[in-house]
Order: C-alpha cells, then sequence, then structure tokens
C-alpha cells in the first residue's frame, strides 16, 4: 500500500531560529524554511521536517545518525566548532572514550560512534563503520 510514499522524518525542537544555524552554520547541511518548519536536506535522503513545539521534550535516543569516512577528523572539526560529545556507559564494558566515542570496531562489537546533541537537546551521532 506504501511501498511508493516518499516517506520522510521529522522531528520537534524547542527553537527554530537556534536549530537553523546550529544544522546550518556548525553542522554545515542545506536548511531552507518551510511553511510549517525547516526541512533538512541530507545526501541521498527524502529531506527531514523539523518543527517548533512548545513543550518539546527531546528525544532520548538517537534522532539523525551521520556516516563519517572518519569519526576522529569530524568530531575534531566539530570540537572545534563548539560541539561537545557525550559521555555513556552502556554496561558490558561499552563505554565511550575520552573524546566521546564507543569503539565498537577494537572490540569487534559494530562500528564506533560518538552521540552530541542539538540545542533542543535531541541526540545525533555520527558513526564510523
Amino acid at each position: 500500500m506504501l511501498q511508493d510514499s516518499h516517506a520522510f522524518s521529522g522531528f520537534s525542537v524547542k527553537d527554530l531560529a537556534k536549530t537553523k544555524e546550529f544544522y546550518g552554520n556548525v553542522l554545515g547541511l542545506d536548511v531552507s524554511d518551510h511553511a510549517m518548519g525547516l526541512e533538512l536536506k541530507t545526501a541521498g535522503n527524502n529531506p527531514v521536517f523539523i518543527y517548533q513545539k512548545d513543550n518539546h521534550e527531546p528525544a532520548t535516543f538517537t534522532i539523525l545518525n551521520f556516516p563519517v569516512e572518519s569519526i576522529d577528523k569530524t568530531i575534531e572539526e566539530l570540537g572545534a566548532k563548539g560541539v561537545t560529545f557525550e559521555q555513556y556507559d552502556l554496561g558490558n564494558g561499552a563505554v565511550t572514550d575520552e573524546k566521546g566515542v564507543l569503539r565498537g570496531k577494537a572490540a569487534n562489537q559494530g562500528p564506533d560512534i560518538a552521540w552530541f546533541k542539538d540545542p533542543s537537546g535531541n541526540v545525533l551521532s555520527v558513526i564510523e563503520d
């Protein structure tokens, strides 16, 4: 029934202006105004719709994953723009390092991944597989 539908994702934020600044200028993504919020364009994907919600509560899970060639280089570049990476202890020895990276490749337990938050507290990640 929906196999031909061009689905898209969306999420809420507290402040559209701060969000546009962060996603556009800090992350370097294509962000444009939309009649009901913002439209975020990523390579090879349908757009992501971002809308303001007065009683916004940040997602407690990762809402966007950004695959990267080099997680360490990306962390360094984003860190220089003021992005702070989260520290997690996920149990069973899965702990982020001092940079905020969960080194899954070295442990044979998946990709290397690091999490950070947008200005509204939503969780994002960079991931190197």
